[in-house]
């Protein structure tokens, strides 16, 4: 029995063919070789220019994962230094919303909405003032979550904004670039 293909052939050259030489002013330099100026001494970045601001791209679990330790972090660092103040807590939650929506990675922008609120309320955990037992530790947490949930929309707000302010510069981009 004849199998017939179920795809449409693809354009370029096969995977076994053998490519075509680069013209001379394609080639790419070796790794090596360091470009000098005229003077002889290589170029230096001058002491005063700012340095660039770490740029990761975190996937949608890592973005998931930085949150949760870093909300989980100040949680605890806000139990030991202020006493359990929730209003810290929330304070320091806003920058961690801001940096989920800046280091995820494109493909992932709409994981930081959603991530930031399960991060918030693990956090939560750490400074609520729960009473005895798991009951008093899960009633803490709802009134915690109830008399905190500006900063919790604030921060998801941040992250939305940021999140939808990628989104549409990279869908800019896309088109450019196919123009």
């Amino acid at each position: 029995m004849e199998h017939h293909r179920t795809r449409p052939r693809q354009h370029g050259p096969r995977r076994g063919a053998p490519r075509a030489p680069l013209p001379p002013q394609a080639r790419r330099r070796p790794a090596t070789a360091e470009r000098r100026p005229a003077g002889g001494r290589p170029r230096t970045a001058p002491a005063d220019a700012p340095k660039r601001l770490p740029n990761p791209r975190l996937t949608g679990l890592g973005c998931g994962l930085f949150c949760l330790a870093a909300t989980v972090l100040l949680g605890f660092l806000d139990d030991l230094l202020f006493g359990a103040s929730l209003t810290v807590y929330g304070v320091l939650f806003l920058p961690v919303c801001a940096l989920t929506a800046l280091w995820v990675r494109g493909g992932d922008l709409l994981t930081a909405p959603v991530v930031v609120p399960i991060a918030f309320a693990a956090g939560l955990l750490t400074v609520s003032d729960g009473g005895g037992g798991f009951l008093g530790g899960l009633m803490g947490l709802v009134t915690a979550l109830s008399t905190q949930a500006g900063w919790l929309y604030g921060g998801t707000l941040i992250a939305g904004v940021i999140v939808i302010v990628r989104r549409i510069r990279l869908i800019r981009r896309r088109r450019r670039l196919r123009a």
